[in-house]
Formats: C-alpha cells, structure tokens, sequence
C-alpha cells in the first residue's frame, strides 16, 4: 500500500481556515482526523475571524496566483450553492492607479494577464471613473480596471460554515487545547504535548495555526512572524451611496499605498484596510490601532473618498498576519522533523484561496504529486520579498 493509499492518524492544530479545509479533505480521503485549537472557534483573533475577505485574482505578471485563484473561484461557486446562501458575493473587485498604466507596474501587469488568460476586465480611465463610480475623487486615478470575477466573502461566516461540516462528519473537534511542543520518537514525530502536559498521539502533526505558528515552532522564525495591519470600520451617512453597483471592493494605488477596503454592507459598516509592510506583534500580545492609523486613515479617506472624510469610526481591530519572508505559504513537510506539516504562512492573502487549501494541505501529507505545492515548499529564507499587491 502506498504512502497516499494509508490510512492516518492526523492531528491538527489550529482550526483556522488552513486547518478547516485540511481537516475535510483529509476526511474525505479517508483519514482519521482530529482538530485542536485553544477555542472558541471559530477564534476571535485568528485573521480568518473577520466580517469580510477580499476575493480576488488580480496578481501582476504572477500567472502561478491567478491561476490557482481561477480555480478556487470554481470551489466558492461550490460552496455557495451547496450551502444554500451566498457566502461568497461576486460583486466584482474595481483596481485603481494613482499614475498611468506602464508595463512592470502591479496594475498594468494584472490588467494584461487577466486580458491574456481570457477574463473580462474592463479598463478605466479617471473620466469613466467618475461617472461609474462617483464617491471616488477620480482626478487621482488617472487609470483603473474592474473585473467582474470577484468581489468579497463572509469570511468568520464561512470559517463556522466549514466547522459545521466537520461535525456533521464526525470530525472530532478539540477546544480549550494549546499546543506544546511536538512529541518526538526515536526517528519522528509521534504526536504533540499540549500545555496541560498530555500528549495526543498522531501520525502526522499539522501545524496551521496561523500568526501563532512561529511562537509554536520557534525554529521557523528566521522565515516567518506576525505582524498587525489596521483595520477600521466606517458608517456612511448615505451607505446606499458605497454599495454596489455604484461601489465595489476595491485597492487604490495599492502596490504603492496598501489602501483597499469593501462596499458598505447591509447594516452599513464600511471596512476599510491596509496591506502593507504593518508593524511586528506577539501574537498573544495587545492589538491596538492608534490614533496614528487613524490619522493616516482620514488623510486618505480626505484625499480618494471625500464623502466618507468625517464618518464615525465603529470598530478597529488590528488584522494578524502570517507573515513569510517571501510572501508566499508554507505548506510543506519539516524535513527535519518526520511527521511535522507545516501549513502556514498567508502572509494576508491567503484566505481567498480556501477551497484549495485543504486539497493542497492533504497532498502534502498523503506525498502525493501537486500542481502548486512546489511554490509552498520548504525553503530557506532569504532577501526579503512581498506579495505582488503589497508595498514596503
């Protein structure tokens, strides 16, 4: 019997959006599945417990993203309809640029590979933007697209959603657990140590615990830590006025500025991010927005979103991320440390490709061939990089 064919016992740690999808796929293949997080789930400070994520393919000149994305937009059209309510919401996703399109930059790029691989987007000029879009101050965005495949998901909503699945399927989910260290026999992993000192057994250890894996696995940290974005939430005087189709997600300059938020939502929250270099945290420690972010917050909202300029500030959370040197996921198996999978690593953009992650994850521990696991492999770190969408 093959190594893919065997049946094993896989304990998960972290039962985040990583460690969800994995659970179900390696279900379904047959494995004996276990789920351990600290609770409640879904977890109040995991990245993926948030009221909205960005789903999106616009990638520059990285034809390996869009193209994964592709086919994740397939698993969202899934889960919508096999759950019966749109959790995912195809409003399509509008890309703004402070100067002129010109090739190499992450605007011009995305535009040309989206148009080369067949997808409709719809280029933009200030004059178009301001007759489409008109909360936007458009003299400031000279050029632009929208593409219509895309748009934003429910993101805490969806992570329930998959947890519920698990329990229908008998998956056996463990709170009030936190994660030790693994526990290691004379030539692998046998398990992990929890931090009331019992050890739970296993073949295969997976570690998706996102902006606390690197506190786990303290020998990652050369090539991954957590770092707080800024989050705040606006309400609009008119919400009609950011809600679609006169308003969509979008990213403004944000190669350059990190800025990219969502239309305003049914109850009127108007979310609004920023993906760029953040700040270094503890995962364990506080998550403040200062009055700094806020600041910096205004002086955009002042610049490209006059009439939300003087909106009340509802909510602010500061986002964890994953962060990798590269900015692309580890997925992979700890060649040091046989029976340790490692998924981690979103690095912020991790959470749009959710229906591919679990196949992705259960490939790796089943040692089965992968069309996009060798860009999550194991690597040594080095000169630090970004995601293409990510300035700093």
């Amino acid at each position: 019997m093959s190594r893919a064919e065997r049946t094993q016992r896989v304990d998960i740690v972290g039962a985040g959006i990583f460690g969800v999808t994995a659970a179900l796929e390696l279900h379904r293949r047959g494995h004996a599945v276990a789920l351990f997080d600290p609770g409640p789930l879904p977890h109040p400070l995991a990245a993926s417990t948030d009221i909205t994520k960005m789903i999106r393919m616009d990638y520059g000149a990285d034809e390996f993203y869009t193209a994964l994305m592709e086919d994740a937009f397939g698993g969202w059209d899934r889960w919508n309809a096999e759950w019966g309510e749109p959790l995912y919401h195809e409003t399509g996703f509008l890309l703004l640029a402070g100067t002129p399109f010109r090739p190499g930059g992450f605007e011009h790029d995305s535009y040309e590979t989206l148009r080369r691989r067949g997808h409709a987007v719809e280029r933009l000029d200030a004059a178009a933007l301001k007759r489409r879009f008109p909360a936007w101050a458009a003299e400031r965005y000279p050029d632009g697209y929208f593409n219509p495949r895309a748009g934003w998901a429910e993101s805490g909503r969806v992570v329930a959603r998959l947890l519920d699945q698990a329990r229908e399927r008998g998956i056996a989910i463990h709170t009030g657990i936190t994660f030790e260290r693994v526990a290691e026999g004379d030539a692998r992993i046998t398990g992990f140590v929890d931090r009331a000192g019992s050890v739970h057994a296993a073949d295969v250890v997976v570690v998706a615990a996102g902006t606390w894996t690197a506190t786990l696995l303290p020998h990652l940290a050369d090539g991954m830590w957590s770092v707080g974005q800024p989050v705040l939430h606006f309400r609009p005087a008119d919400p009609e006025a950011y809600r679609p189709p006169r308003f969509v997600p979008w990213a403004a300059d944000s190669s350059r500025t990190g800025w990219y938020g969502f239309a305003a939502l049914a109850d009127g929250t108007f979310k609004i991010a920023n993906h760029g270099p953040g700040r270094r945290i503890h995962p364990d420690g506080p998550r403040e927005v200062t009055a700094e972010d806020e600041a910096w917050f205004r002086a955009f909202l002042r610049e490209s979103l006059p009439g939300l300029a003087e909106a009340p500030i509802i909510g602010r959370r500061l986002c964890p991320y994953c962060d990798t040197w590269d900015g692309n996921f580890l997925i992979d198996r700890d060649p040091e440390r046989p029976g340790l999978v490692v998924a981690s690593g979103g690095a912020g953009h991790a959470f749009k490709f959710a229906p591919m992650l679990g196949p992705l994850i259960a490939d790796v521990v089943d040692g089965t061939p992968s069309r996009y696991a060798a860009r999550f492999a194991w690597r040594t770190p080095g000169v630090p990089t970004k995601e293409a969408a990510r300035h700093g």
